[in-house]
Formats: structure tokens, C-alpha cells, sequence
């Protein structure tokens, strides 16, 4: 095929998921496989998207991560069981108030409470935290702290939690099997089905790059996020942890995990998409490429400082600092490429969405 037709094809197709055309899996897939000339099209399709659909502002969400106990033996996090290396803590309730006050204070209006899947915080102590937050603070809650029974999911609502994070990592079973010892990929993507079903505004996503990973699993990936039509969408890169059988697997292939989220917003339209500081570790400019290819939302992570280094997930991660430091690093960063924060709820909007809503 002439180069300038194959030029052509690409266009079009890039066209296509533009204007808001569906897109099939081998659509996908040939989005993901272009030549890197065709980036900063496919880039620019995306952040015109996200433009047209969220606006220009980044929402903020500030992370605590209250808990580094984790229950699972995933190859891939520095928190697994089995990483004896780790230094473990649990934030008390107190620390975790006084945390999420200080995030309300710097203004921004939506608190992650995330941790390792760590049973110690039982339903009654995640339930009495969510009201304290709320009572004390008014802040909007996400929880990321893994699956839980359905029951439990229903208490956590009830107290006043918003949003549930939940990353399903990746779309082949095999590979999540292989991943996540013990895990069972079915009842995964059921606890994401359950808390679309009760009304939470639901977050999945993946991690690109892993051993074994091919276009067609990415693709699959995208495909979850839009049949479940999630609301939120964590997508990083895999970075291996020295503490961990995958340790001195490279990753440093911004390109493709930057594919993946424009292809994201290309497929899902109005979703919020952050850019996760985890790609900010693969390149200092990282997390700024993924917000000029549809991202939205930018999550800093306020845990205090004694406890932040702990929370090993991957290795090299940024956002280190005061509260207030980080902020104003943020703003420098956003104004550089001609956007700003916003300091708003940030949900999902309503306009298109068929999702439940409460």
C-alpha cells in the first residue's frame, strides 16, 4: 500500500474516533499499533475530545494512603504479603482526619482513601471513617482499598462514600492469573458490575507495559472500561519494584501508555482520566503528555511525609513535599501548557451518560 494512502487510512480512522464514531476492536488495535509519526495526531484528536467534553480545567483529588498491609501477593506492588523488606503502617482514624482536613483546607474537594487490600479496616472502622470525613470535612469521597463484599459496598454508600476505584489491571485472564496469585479475574470485574449497579461513580484501568502484554490485551482493556462504562479510568504504566519476582523487567515506553489513554478518550468520551504520577516516574514531562492526550485529572498524594516513602507500590515516585509545595508545583506545571485547576466536585457530566446517578 502507497505510503500516502496508509497516511490517509490512519487519518480517517483517527477522524473517526474523533467525531464519536464507534470504534471495533480491530479499530482499536490499529490505533494502538501506528507508526509514531502519528502520535501527536492521535494526541491531539484526543485532548480536542477531552476539550469538547470536560472542559479545559483539572479536577484535583488528594490521596491518603492511610494503610500499606496488603492482603494479595500481586507479582507487580512493592505492598505485596510477601515483600518482608517493607516497613508497614496503619494510619490511625485521628491521622486520617486530621489529613483530610489539611486537604480541605488547600481546597481541594475530593479525598482517596487508598490502601493495600488490608481487612483490619473492617466495615464499622471504613464506615465510621467516611462519616467523620463528612461530618467533619464535607469533602467528597472516593475509596480505593480493593474488592470487599457486596454488603460492605453497600454500608460504605450509605456512610457517604461518592466513588470506588477499582482497577481491573488488565483484561486477560491468564495474565491476571498469573499476576494476581489467588485472584479471580470473574469476581473482579462482578465488583465493579455490583458498584456501577448501586450508584457509585465507578473507576477502573489498567497497567500497560506488563510481561506478556500485547496490543490485542490493551485493546481488551479499552473494551472493559467502555462496557462497563465506568467513570473513572486509572491508566499507568507497569514499573517493576525491586521487591518483587518481576523486579529489573524494563518499562520505560511512555509512547504506548499514552496511546492507551488517548485511545480511552477517544472511546469513552466525557470519562475523567488522570494522569497518574507513575508516569511522571518513566519521564519528568510524563504526567504532562498524558494532560495534553486527554487527560483530565491530576491526584496529589497528601499522605504525610512519614509515612509516604512507605507506601512502596513502585519505585521513584514524585510528589514528595508539604501539601502546599506540591500544590503550587502543580499550578506552575498546568500553566505551562495553558490550563488551569479547578476547584470543583469534578463528577462526571451528566450530558450523554446513561449511567446511574445519585
Amino acid at each position: 500500500m502507497p505510503i500516502s494512502k496508509y497516511s490517509a487510512n490512519i487519518q480517517n480512522l483517527i477522524d473517526k474516533a474523533k467525531g464519536g464514531k464507534d470504534l471495533h476492536r480491530e479499530d482499536i488495535i490499529k490505533l494502538l499499533k501506528i507508526p509514531a509519526d502519528f502520535s501527536p495526531y492521535l494526541f491531539a484528536a484526543a485532548d480536542r475530545v477531552r476539550h469538547e467534553q470536560v472542559g479545559d480545567e483539572i479536577y484535583l483529588r488528594g490521596i491518603i494512603e492511610f494503610s500499606n498491609y496488603c492482603e494479595r501477593n500481586c507479582l507487580y506492588c512493592g505492598l505485596r504479603k510477601s515483600n518482608s523488606s517493607l516497613s508497614r503502617y496503619r494510619m490511625s482514624e485521628d491521622e486520617i482526619i486530621a489529613t483530610a482536613k489539611k486537604i480541605k483546607q488547600t481546597g481541594v474537594p475530593t479525598v482517596v482513601l487508598q490502601s493495600g487490600e488490608d481487612s483490619f479496616y473492617s466495615q464499622d472502622i471504613v464506615c465510621r471513617l467516611i462519616e467523620r470525613i463528612r461530618k467533619e470535612t464535607d469533602l467528597i469521597i472516593t475509596l480505593s482499598i480493593g474488592e470487599r463484599a457486596l454488603n460492605d459496598y453497600k454500608a460504605f454508600q450509605q456512610a457517604g462514600a461518592n466513588r470506588y476505584l477499582l482497577k481491573h489491571e488488565t483484561a486477560s485472564r491468564e495474565l491476571y492469573k498469573y499476576l494476581r496469585p489467588g485472584s479471580d479475574w470473574e469476581n473482579r470485574l462482578q465488583c465493579l458490575r455490583s458498584l456501577k449497579h448501586l450508584g457509585f461513580e465507578t473507576g477502573t484501568g489498567n497497567m500497560v507495559g506488563l510481561p506478556g502484554q500485547t496490543p490485542e490485551i490493551l485493546a481488551d482493556d479499552l473494551l472493559v472500561m467502555k462496557l462497563l462504562d465506568a467513570d473513572m479510568l486509572g491508566i499507568g504504566p507497569f514499573i517493576a519494584h525491586p521487591g518483587t519476582p518481576l523486579a529489573g523487567l524494563e518499562n520505560d515506553d511512555l509512547e504506548i501508555t499514552l496511546r492507551v489513554l488517548a485511545v480511552a478518550r477517544l472511546l469513552t468520551r466525557n470519562t475523567n482520566i488522570p494522569a497518574t504520577t507513575a508516569l511522571a516516574t518513566l519521564h519528568p514531562q510524563g504526567r504532562l503528555q498524558a494532560l495534553q492526550a486527554g487527560a483530565n485529572v491530576v491526584m496529589p498524594d497528601f499522605t504525610p511525609e512519614i509515612y509516604k516513602s512507605r507506601y512502596d507500590i513502585y519505585p521513584g515516585r514524585k510528589d514528595v513535599g508539604e501539601a502546599s509545595e506540591i500544590i503550587s508545583h502543580l499550578e506552575r506545571d498546568f500553566q505551562t501548557i495553558g490550563r488551569t485547576m479547578l476547584y470543583s466536585v469534578g463528577n462526571r457530566p451528566i450530558e450523554n451518560y446513561n449511567g446511574i446517578r445519585h
